[in-house]
C-alpha cells in the first residue's frame, strides 16, 4: 500500500489518556491488591498506634559553680545543656526511673526507648516526653524520669562537694600538725604560725561555704498530667490515609504490570509492533456460539465495523478491479476464520463476486459454521462456483462462493488461483479472501503471502508485540504486501461471580419445581389410595 488509509485511529490527546486509563483498569485485580494493602497497613498502623499516650514533665537546669573557681563565670557558660540531655537520656537515669516505678532494673531499657528528651529553643529547660499505653502511665514515666534526672545530678553535685571538702580537710589537718610542732618547739618565728593559722581559717571558711552551698540540680516547672486524647493520628485518620497510599500502590502496581506485559492490548501498540496501520477495531460483542457470520444476519457494532473495515480495503487496495486478500493470525486465533467470512460477505454486499477460501485444515471447517445455501435452491442462481464449493447465505448481504481446501503440504496458490478464475467468468470483480494456518506455525501461509494481493493481520488480546514484529518481518522478507492489522477485543467476558449466580438461579429454579411435582405425585396417590 503506498500511502496511509483515512484511518482515525482514536488516539488524539484526550484519546490517549483514555487509552491509558483502559490499560490500568485492566489489571484491576493488581490495582485492589495495592488497594486491600494499603488498608491493612492503615489498619495495622492503627490498632498498634491507636492508645498510644504522650505525656511531658520541663524541668529547669540550675547552674552549679566550680567549688575550686574563683572567677565569676555567666551563669550560660557554667552549664552545657547538650550534655545535660545526653545524661538525662542515659541508662543511669533510666535505672533510677525504674527504681522510682517500682520496676526491676532489667525494665530500664525498655523504659529508656519509651523517652525522648528535647532541649526547646535552646534554653535552660529539659523536656522529658514519655510514651505509653495508659495515660497515667505515660505521666508518671515523664514524672519519673525528671525526677531521676535531678537525683542523679544532685548525686553529681554532692559528690564533687564531698571531694572539695574532703581535700580541704587534709588540708586544714595538715596545718593543724604544722602548727601544733611549732608551738611544742618554743620557736620565735611567729610569723609562720600566725601564716598557718590564718590559712586554716580561710579553708575552714571556704569549708563552710562549699558545704552550705545548694547541690540541687534544677527544679521541675511542669509536671506531667494524664493526657486526654493519644498522641498522632486518629484510627478514622489512619484508615483513610492507608486507603489513599494503597489507591497509590494499587495504580503503581497496575503500571508495572502494564509496563511489563507481553501482549499488544491496544491499537497503538499493535500498530508500533506491527509497523502497519490498524484497519479497524472490533468492538466487544456477546458471543454468538458456532455462527461466525454476522453480516447480513445481525445488526451491532460489530457488523458494522466489519462493513467499514471492508469499504477501506475495497477503495484503497481494490480500486484496480479484482484482487486476494489473505487474512491470517500471528498464532492460534479463532477470529481469523471469522474475520474472513464476514468479510466476504461484506464485499458481496458492496456487489462484488466474494470467494471466500478454508485453508486452514487443523481448525473447524468454515462450512459447518456458516448458513449454506440448500442444493435445491442453486439451481437458478447466477453465483458462479469453484470446483467442489458451495454458496453461503448472507442474509441481506447477498451470497458468496465457499471453497475448502485440505491440501497441506503444497502452497496453496494453485487452488486460490484456480477458484478465482472459475469465479471471475460471472459478473462483478471477483475478491477472494483467503483464511489459512497461522503465520507463524506453518510455512503454508508466508509462502501464499507472495502471490496474493495484500496481507491483513488479525490480532486479539493475547497477541504478543514480539509476534507481531516477527510477522511484519517475514512478510517483507518473503515479498508480500502487508496492509495492515484489524483489532478483535473479542466476545464480552461474563464475570465468574455472574455464572455463579446463573447457575445458584437455576438451582433454585429446579428445587422450587421438583417440591411442586412430588406434592402433586403425593397427591395423586393419596387419591388412588382413597379409592
Amino acid at each position: 500500500m503506498t500511502g496511509p488509509l483515512p484511518f482515525d485511529d482514536r488516539f488524539d490527546e484526550p484519546e490517549q489518556l483514555r487509552e491509558q486509563l483502559r490499560l490500568l483498569l485492566r489489571h484491576r485485580v493488581a490495582m485492589a491488591l495495592g488497594v486491600v494493602l494499603g488498608l491493612l497497613g492503615g489498619l495495622a498502623v492503627a490498632w498498634y498506634g491507636t492508645g498510644t499516650y504522650s505525656s511531658a514533665s520541663d524541668v529547669l537546669v540550675r547552674a552549679g559553680a566550680d567549688p575550686f573557681g574563683s572567677v565569676n563565670v555567666p551563669a550560660d557558660n557554667q552549664i552545657s545543656m547538650s550534655t545535660e540531655q545526653q545524661i538525662a537520656a542515659s541508662a543511669a537515669v533510666a535505672v533510677r526511673a525504674a527504681h522510682t516505678l517500682g520496676q526491676p532494673d532489667s525494665r530500664a531499657a525498655t523504659l529508656q526507648s519509651r523517652l525522648r528528651v528535647t532541649n526547646p529553643g535552646k534554653s535552660q529547660v529539659l523536656r522529658f516526653e514519655f510514651t505509653a499505653r495508659d495515660p497515667g502511665r505515660a505521666a508518671r514515666g515523664a514524672n519519673a524520669f525528671a525526677e531521676a534526672y535531678l537525683a542523679d545530678r544532685k548525686s553529681r553535685d554532692e559528690s564533687a562537694v564531698q571531694r572539695a571538702v574532703g581535700g580541704m580537710k587534709q588540708q586544714i589537718a595538715a596545718l593543724t600538725r604544722q602548727v601544733k610542732k611549732d608551738s611544742e618547739k618554743d620557736s620565735e618565728d611567729d610569723s609562720g604560725t600566725s601564716a598557718a593559722k590564718s590559712e586554716i581559717s580561710s579553708l575552714r571558711k571556704r569549708v563552710s561555704e562549699i558545704s552550705s552551698r545548694d547541690t540541687d540540680g534544677g527544679d521541675i516547672v511542669r509536671r506531667a498530667t494524664a493526657p486526654t486524647r493519644p498522641s498522632g493520628p486518629g484510627p478514622r485518620t489512619l484508615i483513610v490515609l492507608g486507603l489513599a497510599c494503597g489507591a497509590v500502590l494499587g495504580v503503581l502496581l497496575a503500571w508495572l504490570c502494564s509496563a511489563l506485559d507481553r501482549r499488544a492490548r491496544s491499537a497503538r501498540e499493535v500498530q508500533a509492533a506491527l509497523r502497519a496501520p490498524v484497519l479497524g477495531v472490533l468492538p466487544r460483542g456477546r458471543r454468538t456460539g458456532d455462527a461466525p457470520l454476522t453480516v447480513g444476519r445481525t445488526a451491532g457494532a460489530r457488523s458494522q465495523a466489519y462493513r467499514s473495515l471492508a469499504y477501506r480495503l475495497a477503495h484503497a487496495w481494490l480500486s484496480g478491479g479484482t484482487g486476494c486478500l489473505l487474512v491470517v493470525a500471528p498464532r492460534r486465533h479463532d477470529a481469523a476464520g471469522t474475520v474472513a467470512a464476514n468479510l466476504a460477505a461484506a464485499f458481496a454486499e458492496c456487489g462484488r463476486q466474494a470467494v471466500l477460501v478454508d485453508a486452514d485444515p487443523d481448525a473447524p471447517a468454515l462450512a459447518g459454521r456458516l448458513p449454506l445455501v440448500p442444493e435445491a435452491e442453486r439451481a437458478g442462481q447466477e453465483t458462479p462456483l469453484p470446483e467442489g464449493g458451495v454458496l453461503v447465505d448472507a442474509g441481506s448481504a447477498g451470497r458468496f462462493a465457499l471453497c475448502s481446501s485440505d491440501r497441506t503440504g503444497a502452497p496453496l496458490q494453485a487452488d486460490v488461483s484456480r477458484a478465482t478464475e472459475q469465479v471471475a467468468s460471472g459478473t462483478g470483480s471477483p475478491v477472494t479472501v483467503v483464511a489459512t494456518r497461522p503465520l507463524l506455525e506453518h510455512p503454508n501461509a508466508l509462502a501464499l503471502a507472495e502471490h496474493v494481493g495484500g496481507v491483513l493481520v488479525v490480532t486479539g488480546r493475547d497477541t504478543r508485540r514480539e509476534d507481531l514484529r516477527q510477522v511484519s518481518d517475514l512478510i517483507g522478507c518473503s515479498g508480500g504486501l502487508l496492509l495492515g492489522a484489524v483489532v478483535d477485543t473479542g466476545p464480552v467476558r461474563r464475570g465468574r461471580y455472574a455464572a455463579v449466580l446463573r447457575r445458584l438461579r437455576r438451582r433454585s429454579r429446579t428445587e422450587s419445581v421438583l417440591p411442586a411435582a412430588q406434592r402433586a405425585g403425593q397427591h395423586d396417590t393419596l387419591t388412588v389410595s382413597r379409592r
